[in-house]
């Protein structure tokens, strides 16, 4: 049986590597894209817009919850001034894997990654502790990737000037 992996999607264009490299590897992958974190509403639809061209030409699936900033709002309250890559962040990458993790375990899924590291603009070392953290305390097996390593930043710009996103 093929096992599955929910996939946490931080936007279409990083999904085009970590997508294709999961499946590759043997998994059934479970896209989920919760953007809470992205404010107005039409940015928030532009960008599931791109999430869904990107998993239009997979066979899999991806999971929306429903459009909830003030959770988000709530889960970052009193780190408003904290720069990029602050505790902000840290907060907002914990708030988002530990909703990937609730529908992985609600999905069937025994294993959790995130398209976060993609990002040159990340540290995986501190995405991919915090997603241990979170899978863990799931009952969930974190897969720790680096999906910028070997050009996936290149081939993620790539592909998705050709889709258009």
């Amino acid at each position: 049986m093929t096992q599955a992996v929910l996939l946490h999607v931080c936007c279409g264009p990083d999904a085009t590597v970590p997508l294709p490299s999961l499946a590759e590897e043997g998994y059934r992958v479970v896209g989920y894209f919760n953007g809470n974190n992205i404010h107005p509403e039409e940015e928030y639809r532009r960008r599931r817009g791109a999430v869904e061209t990107v998993f239009a030409v997979s066979e899999a699936t991806v999971l929306f919850p429903d459009y909830d900033p003030a959770s988000w709002d709530s889960a970052v309250r009193g780190c408003e001034d904290e720069p990029e890559g602050g505790a902000r962040c840290v907060r907002c990458f914990r708030e988002q894997l530990f909703k990937a993790s609730r529908a992985a375990v609600s999905e069937g899924c025994g294993f959790l990654c995130t398209t976060l590291t993609i990002s040159p603009h990340k540290d995986p070392d501190r995405i991919n502790a915090i997603g241990s953290d979170v899978a863990r305390a799931a009952g969930l097996v974190w897969l720790s990737r680096v999906f910028r390593k070997t050009g996936g930043v290149l081939t993620s710009v790539e592909c998705s000037k050709r889709r258009k996103l």
